[in-house]
């Protein structure tokens, strides 16, 4: 048991080293330290193809991942503790259940897809359901994964900043690996660990197969949000999908949608009771009437969780629902729309229709590409990185360092303007200022 330490030193703490989200969008973590819950979730279930590092780490890093739960548990005065993991994740499993205080529980999860996705951990975790368009606080829940709370560990008892990422580096490379890299490395340098591309078509991913971004410069910096590279041909369904313009995504809604339903009945939001039709959506769009913003079942796009259900497993014509909830969300967002619908009743299929990770990996091809990419310990710093000032929601960092300054690893380089969210940004080498302008500082060892 923790004792000792109060809730206003853990949040500060967690605020000064600049923690974010490691596995979303880069919410600030010291935001939801804040507030008051009854129950601090860990979401460990990494539920993504080709994806390895929340598994590994909470076995490698088994007592600071509870030490930052107990902490997140401190901050916001949840009495109970919860641990999602998949039960493929054993050696995780054994290593953390010996060490579990009694406030903290595993909850193990069925191996399907998107238990990640927060709104459906929690409610496999804990049977609660968050109501559409509503945060896990509505139902008393606070949830970080794997990494972030390795992160909160770090902080509360070194007071030890941000600067490292652990990615995996898997799909058509010649050595799937997880690595654990100074933020501000490029893509192209852990790709060189992990003996490159193995061939000649490469197309490449950050994040997940499903809910992953393509781009296309390898020196591109890697984020303290960022999970993964992925190596893909650029001929595979998930790049071809990915690189299909809007008008032709429209344009084949219009033309081949059968209205099966197909993609309602498998979304995992509308099988736990929000009202999210896609079917409907579809319809709305090929009858030109999404622009009623006035009508729920349009606005209900807003909560799409983007998963990719509908267009990689449930669509039998290879409809995008997801593509046009893409575009929706960002027509209302720009129109001030909101989403206000109620939760439906729970589906009671709604357990039997999640989609098992066995069969989404043979449907979107990708049996041949998910390799167990072992975590592996290297002795390494780039000559030179890139730190972006903006590595999550909110405002980006100002620096407080100017060109031609020497700086030391863990050092503070950019901090936030009083009552802006955002974190501050450290170094994450030892070095000179480079550069800095309006995006990025850069650093180079001497």
């Amino acid at each position: 048991m923790i004792t000792g330490i109060t809730k206003e030193i853990i949040r500060e703490r967690v605020q000064n080293a600049g923690i974010v989200g490691a596995g979303g969008a880069g919410f600030p973590t010291y935001v939801k330290f804040n507030s008051e819950a009854e129950i601090f979730l860990v979401n460990g279930a990494e539920c993504e193809p080709l994806l390895k590092v929340d598994q590994q780490l909470a076995e490698k890093n088994a007592i600071e991942l509870i030490k930052g739960l107990q902490y997140g548990m401190i901050a916001t005065g949840a009495k109970e503790g919860i641990i999602a993991l998949k039960a493929k994740y054993k050696t995780a499993i054994e290593t953390l259940t010996p060490l579990l205080p009694h406030d903290i529980r595993i909850h193990i999860l069925d191996d399907v897809y998107p238990a990640g996705d927060e709104v459906i951990t929690i409610w496999m975790a804990t049977g609660r359901r968050v109501p559409p368009a509503a945060l896990p606080l509505s139902v008393g829940v606070v949830v970080n994964n794997v990494q972030t709370l390795i992160n909160v560990s770090h902080a509360v008892e070194n007071e030890a900043p941000v600067i490292d990422k652990t990615l995996t580096i898997n799909g058509m490379v010649k050595t799937p690996i997880t690595v654990t890299v100074p933020i501000g490395t490029t893509y192209r340098q852990v790709l060189e660990m992990a003996g490159g591309a193995t061939i000649p078509n490469p197309a490449f991913l950050n994040g997940g197969p499903m809910m992953g971004v393509l781009f296309h410069d390898l020196d591109e910096p890697i984020k303290k949000t960022t999970g993964a590279l992925l190596v893909l041909p650029d001929d595979h369904l998930l790049i071809r999908r990915r690189t299909q313009n809007m008008n032709s995504v429209v344009a084949m809604a219009r033309t081949v949608c059968e209205q099966c339903c197909l993609c309602t009945e498998l979304c995992p939001r509308h099988l736990i009771g929000h009202e999210l039709p896609p079917h409907l959506i579809v319809r709305a769009v090929n009858y030109q009437k999404a622009d009623q913003t006035e009508c729920s079942t349009i606005l209900s796009a807003l909560t799409c969780s983007e998963c990719g259900i509908c267009e990689a497993y449930a669509c039998p014509v290879e409809i995008s629902p997801m593509r046009l909830n893409q575009a929706l969300k960002a027509q209302f967002r720009a129109e001030g729309a909101k989403y206000t619908g109620e939760l439906r009743p729970l589906n009671p299929m709604a357990e039997y229709r999640m989609l098992p990770i066995s069969r989404l990996i043979t449907r979107i091809d990708l049996d041949r590409m998910n390799h167990k990419a072992p975590m592996i310990n290297i002795d390494w710093m780039p000559s030179k990185v890139v730190l972006p000032l903006l590595q999550h929601i909110g405002a980006p960092a100002k620096p407080v360092v100017a060109v031609g300054d020497r700086v030391t690893r863990g050092q503070l380089i950019a901090a936030m303007d009083a009552g802006k969210l955002g974190v501050p940004l450290h170094a994450s080498i030892s070095g000179i200022i480079q550069n800095i302008d309006d995006h990025n500082i850069v650093i180079a060892q001497e």
